[in-house]
């Protein structure tokens, strides 16, 4: 060539600043997290040089290549051609939109004397005679780029083992960024779980530390104001505000439970031999009775034998039921509570008349919130039910109801009694 070589290649570079009309997978945050994708795969100065060594060509490179951007992703420059990773040339002057077009690669062993390609801009443009331009695509058809060659010299380049090497290597390329690609998503969905788990640990101690230290202080000052003015209208305020914080200390534990078991790791349980659990089960019926005195509790309790299981969770379990059978039960008929163990199993049964649960409602009432529409009370945030499946679930029991307008609504709670 007559012409100073480092001169006549100077690419036509675009300036970001002149992007003004580019879709949205041309924004500087996508060409940029493209390039630093193709920088992170090791083999690809390796590949690069393979194909300069094998062709004789000076300069190739991996391009991310779209409708309206040319980016070099990868450089090989052994011409001066005057690009590197990050740098971007005018769409309109290169043949890689013409692949692109295509989806298939255009291969030029001489320009000047190519039918097509002796007039064609590009090569004229960069001073070029030997070009090679191999599409990247995904195994989902999304087009990436090229892998590309030029040099100012003639190479024989047509032939069609160049022509594989540039496919499998474009392949390769593909495949590598497809694996990158998963990695980045895979990272950032490690960094968003941590972020929540760190959210959930926050959200549990704000329940547990943070709401339940007011409500110690007020059962304190209830204490104290009692002490100090022993006086009926004193005592029947102080009886209000010690129901509304037990009742408020009770959402809170509801709350707390639906969070350890739906966002946490699971309703936590602690399992021991228990020999009394009749007499934690007597001490839940009367600290309802207690709590309702208008209300009529009939128990048998014959649990005569050791239970393995959560003492605490169990109780907690039966006064959901009967809290649950006492809301919502008949108030001129009584509350039902059995509980019976024999060689295999735990059986314990709540039963109440009043107006049975609708058949369509049968599939939801174990549901977190959920509250019969027809109920009269609304209290509550409707969990009761729910973390009283996940206290059985956690014993690896199974909890039933039936509900009929004769029969009543019984829930049965049965749990393998482990000895």
């Amino acid at each position: 060539m007559p012409v100073c070589l480092q001169e006549s290649l100077q690419p036509t570079l675009v300036a970001p600043a002149e992007e003004a009309s580019l879709d949205l997978t041309d924004s500087a945050q996508a060409i940029a997290r493209d390039v630093e994708a193709v920088g992170r795969i090791g083999s690809v100065p390796t590949l690069l040089e393979v194909l300069c060594e094998t062709t004789g060509m000076g300069f190739a490179a991996v391009a991310r290549v779209t409708e309206h951007t040319w980016t070099a992703c990868a450089v090989q420059d052994k011409i001066q051609f005057g690009l590197k990773a990050g740098s971007q040339l005018d769409i309109n002057t290169t043949l890689c939109v013409e692949s692109r077009a295509m989806r298939a690669p255009i291969i030029i062993d001489q320009a000047s004397t190519h039918p097509r390609y002796c007039n064609h801009h590009t090569p004229q443009l960069y001073k070029i005679e030997s070009y090679v331009s191999v599409p990247i695509i995904f195994s989902d058809g999304q087009y990436f780029g090229n892998l590309c060659a030029i040099d100012p010299r003639p190479a024989k380049v047509s032939a069609p083992s160049i022509l594989f090497m540039f496919e499998r290597f474009a392949l390769l390329i593909a495949r590598q960024l497809e694996s990158e690609t998963t990695r980045a998503r895979e990272h950032t969905a490690l960094l968003d779980e941590r972020a929540v788990s760190e959210l959930r640990e926050q959200f549990i101690a704000i329940l547990g530390h943070d709401l339940r230290n007011p409500l110690q202080a007020l059962y304190m000052g209830c204490d104290g104001l009692a002490k100090r003015h022993p006086d009926p209208w004193t005592a029947t305020l102080v009886s209000r505000m010690r129901s509304n914080a037990r009742r408020m200390a009770a959402l809170i534990d509801d709350v707390l439970d639906f969070a350890r078991g739906r966002l946490g790791s699971g309703l936590g349980i602690h399992m021991h031999s228990a020999a009394d659990l009749d007499i934690g089960l007597d001490a839940v019926v009367k600290e309802l009775q207690d709590a309702r005195p208008e209300r009529s509790i009939i128990s048998s309790i014959r649990v005569k034998r050791a239970v393995t299981c959560d003492v605490g969770r169990i109780q907690q379990l039966v006064s959901n039921l009967l809290g649950n059978a006492i809301t919502h039960g008949s108030e001129s008929s009584p509350v039902r509570f059995t509980a019976a163990a024999d060689d295999d199993q735990l059986v314990l049964e709540v039963w109440n008349d009043g107006d049975p649960i609708p058949p369509e409602s049968m599939g939801m009432i174990f549901a977190p919130f959920w509250r019969r529409v027809t109920s009269k009370n609304r209290d509550g945030l409707g969990l009761g039910l729910y973390i009283s499946s996940q206290i059985v679930l956690a014993h690896k029991g199974q909890l039933t109801v039936t509900s009929s307008k004769e029969a009543g609504t019984k829930f049965t709670a049965r749990l393998p009694r482990i000895h």
